[in-house]
């Protein structure tokens, strides 16, 4: 990822006081932003680094100090229970945690050290993990996410920075991402998808990513959504655009449907995460949602097709993006 971390650096030196990440708390500057990634890069220590939070700037901040420093870094998603939490830490074999929820993971590990750190207006805890053994991984890897996937036991997948840059690079292409652009992340940023839609394309073309709570957005994992604040973060924060899964496009609607507007700056809302119904995107646009559905997995590190204004068919995933090449098996079947 060194392109992007050497772009937020121009982006600093060209822009300082641009916004460039904002969450509930504080909104930083491109430069802050560079000299928190610097500031923490070089006091973070370890090999696996585990994020344990909710989305905010100090998250972001985290991951891409991460990046900074060399070490793989490790997010995990809050919606994971306690049995899938301790499978993924069990397979991971994070040295470091860093969490804003401590007590759910002291019942769980052997912790050798905790630590309170402040970062970007938040105060979070540094967990340090004993007797870590850790096994070898790939040379370059430089994230390890995990998903549920269909069977509920954590899948760590391993990625490498010149793919996550790869498909930074090919999406905000596709979608001629501009510095004008304002992001709005309504998933987890723990989910690999919006790392590198809400975060990482954002910040490499100068734009500004907008991190809340996703409790304080009405949305509470097992406990469900809440239309009304869901579209009130959308005012509140009016993006330009955003990505969303189809549980969330559905509470969307359905507050549209009870007078909620989305505001005139959100020109794109990204729909991925499982299949979405035809019917779904067309109900989505009747109610003034520009919704567009795409296709992407861990494996091929997230985006992989994505349906675009003027540049799209109902019912399908859309086209592949410039970096994918795609195609068709005797059977009919995607190579």
């Amino acid at each position: 990822m060194r392109t992007l971390l050497e772009r937020i650096a121009g982006h600093a030196r060209l822009h300082p006081e641009r916004p460039a990440l904002t969450d509930d708390r504080c909104t930083l500057g491109y430069a802050a932003l560079h000299g928190e990634i610097e500031w923490l890069s070089a006091l973070l220590k370890g090999q696996r680094i585990a994020l344990l939070l909710s989305n905010s700037c100090a998250w972001a901040a985290l991951d891409l100090a991460i990046l900074r420093l060399g070490a793989i870094c490790i997010p995990i998603p809050p919606f994971f229970s306690d049995g899938q939490l301790q499978h993924l830490l069990a397979d991971a074999r994070p040295d470091l945690i860093i969490t804003d929820q401590p007590q759910r993971l002291a019942v769980l590990l052997p912790i050798s050290t905790a630590q309170s750190v402040a970062v970007a207006g938040q105060r979070l805890t540094w967990l340090r993990i004993s007797g870590t053994s850790m096994d070898s991984l790939p040379a370059h890897t430089a994230k390890l996410t995990y998903t549920s996937g269909t069977t509920g036991r954590p899948k760590g997948v391993l990625l490498t920075g010149a793919a996550m840059e790869k498909v930074t690079s090919s999406l905000s292409e596709a979608v001629q991402a501009s510095p004008d652009d304002r992001t709005l992340s309504l998933l987890p940023l723990s989910t690999l998808l919006e790392n590198i839609g809400g975060l990482y394309a954002p910040l490499y073309n100068g734009a500004h990513a907008c991190l809340p709570d996703l409790a304080d957005c009405g949305i509470n994992g097992s406990s469900g959504v809440d239309p009304a604040l869901l579209m009130a973060a959308v005012n509140r924060f009016r993006p330009s655009s955003t990505i969303v899964v189809p549980q969330l496009l559905k509470a969307m609607i359905e507050a549209a449907e009870a007078g909620y507007r989305a505001p005139q700056s959100l020109r794109f809302v990204a729909v991925g995460g499982a299949h979405s119904v035809p019917m779904l995107i067309d109900h989505a646009r009747r109610a003034g949602l520009p919704a567009y559905e795409g296709y992407g997995l861990s494996e091929t590190c997230s985006v992989a097709s994505l349906n675009l204004p003027e540049r799209e068919r109902l019912g399908s995933v859309g086209r592949p993006l410039p970096h994918v090449e795609a195609r068709v098996a005797d059977d009919g079947g995607c190579l």
